[in-house]
């Protein structure tokens, strides 16, 4: 680990050299709150801290990215169902605007200077940082797998890339036959939901056209249930009966032979035996883990890598002025746009208290939620917390597909997001799930 730390300080050191070599000196910024990280926490996070201080030179944001994706739509896109333009903007129209933006990665924490260094070798003091880097997709670690998703005539996809599904309606679409396979592997993975949805979204898809009869449809999950939260559980395993979905669970995608299309896949079992599985179509979710940056300095993580925070308050476990949100940190929730929301009023309530010299007080309870896309007009609407237990908003029973909560996932949740979350204004349905709740309790119980 010191070999590690050494060598990457001397990149550093090294392109800072470089930059004074050539006529450009580092540059050193500061801050009240630095923001690393341009998806959805560290957006939500930089427009609340904006709002509040009005004050360009108060909030900072690194990110490298031009493009800002609202990934909860690739699902759709997987299935035909929205276009791949509805889900983008360009960064710097959803940044705040009363925050400074450098376009930049970080090459370096350094916590106990209070101050990062970015990859053009300038520096940012802070007071207080916040970490939301999300996770990393790991193409590589599945052999074959990079290869058959840049042949596009290939029938290997993935909606898990912005360069990648774009392809994945087209696959779908000319599969006619043989057998259609969606693999989730071991590991935290982003919106855990969403192999099973591309599933079910395909399945319909292959019984609207008239091609079902001739294609068997498997679900191969490493994990060892189909779904975290038993009731919901209970719902897919139902879906899938009715459907006709074969579902192997404890089984994870190892190897690709794209030129033969066969999957070789491993039990996870006490055999750990290999087998192979030709396919038609072969859609994959990636293995996933914490960045790179983050895995590199092990004072902020914990052993696999991810950004060591308190579950409850979102502070890290070490440094008083670091603060994690989103999906590179180390809280035991499902990885969702849903729990960033809960999470970022948390984050906002404790940020401030202790900059006012006051207790935090609140806490996350780990809330998630995972719209389960079922069908071209039909939703699961999973909520739960810590505990896998449900922690539904709707009076109504919501382990049932339904059209309304298709309609929100659709169409509603990416106005939600656009207009209200990337500018600090959304907190998730706390609110709305109070007062459903005061309605359930004033019903009057029916005696059967």
């Amino acid at each position: 680990m010191c070999h590690i730390r050494y060598f990457h300080q001397s990149i550093v050191s090294f392109t800072r050299n470089l930059l004074i070599k050539n006529g450009c000196r580092s540059i050193h910024h500061s801050c009240k709150v630095l923001v690393v990280g341009g998806g959805t926490g560290g957006c939500s996070m930089a427009a609340k801290f904006a709002n509040k201080f009005k004050d360009p030179n108060k909030v900072i944001i690194v990110e490298p990215n031009e493009i800002h994706y609202y990934q909860p739509l690739f699902t759709l896109i997987g299935g035909g169902i929205r276009s791949f333009e509805d889900s983008k903007r360009p960064m710097k129209d959803v940044l705040p605007q009363q925050a400074k933006w450098l376009q930049e990665s970080v090459m370096s924490f350094e916590p106990e200077q209070n101050q990062i260094t970015m990859s053009n070798g300038d520096t940012v003091q802070y007071d207080v940082l916040i970490i939301a880097m999300g996770l990393q997709l790991h193409w590589e670690k599945v052999p074959g797998l990079k290869e058959g998703l840049r042949d596009h005539t290939s029938q290997v996809c993935s909606i898990y890339g912005p360069e990648t599904v774009v392809n994945v309606f087209s696959k779908i679409s000319r599969t006619k036959d043989g057998t259609a396979v969606f693999t989730f592997p071991s590991g935290p993975v982003k919106c855990p939901g969403a192999p099973q949805k591309i599933l079910y979204l395909a399945e319909e898809y292959f019984r609207k056209h008239n091609v079902r009869d001739n294609i068997k449809v498997v679900y191969n999950t490493a994990l060892p249930v189909i779904f975290g939260v038993k009731k919901y559980a209970d719902a897919l395993w139902g879906v899938c009966k009715r459907r006709d979905i074969t579902v192997n669970l404890q089984t994870n995608l190892v190897e690709i032979n794209v030129a033969a299309r066969e999957a070789v896949f491993q039990k996870l079992d006490k055999s750990n035996e290999t087998f192979v599985q030709k396919y038609s179509l072969l859609h994959v979710c990636p293995p996933m883990g914490p960045p790179d940056v983050l895995k590199r300095h092990s004072s902020l993580t914990n052993d696999v890598g991810f950004l060591s925070v308190d579950p409850k308050t979102l502070r890290h476990t070490k440094y008083s002025n670091i603060y994690g949100i989103g999906d590179c940190t180390s809280t035991p929730n499902s990885k969702t746009m849903a729990a960033i929301a809960a999470q970022s009023k948390v984050l906002y309530k404790n940020i401030n208290d202790d900059l006012a010299g006051k207790p935090m007080t609140m806490a996350y309870n780990g809330y998630s939620s995972c719209p389960l896309v079922t069908g071209y007009s039909k939703c699961i609407l999973a909520e739960f917390d810590y505990n896998l237990q449900p922690l539904e908003t709707f009076p109504v029973n919501q382990g049932r597909e339904y059209f309304f909560t298709f309609l929100l996932k659709a169409y509603g949740f990416p106005l939600l997001y656009w207009h209200l979350m990337l500018r600090g204004h959304w907190d998730g349905p706390e609110f709305f799930r109070k007062y459903t709740n005061m309605i359930k309790k004033k019903e009057p119980s029916v005696k059967v």
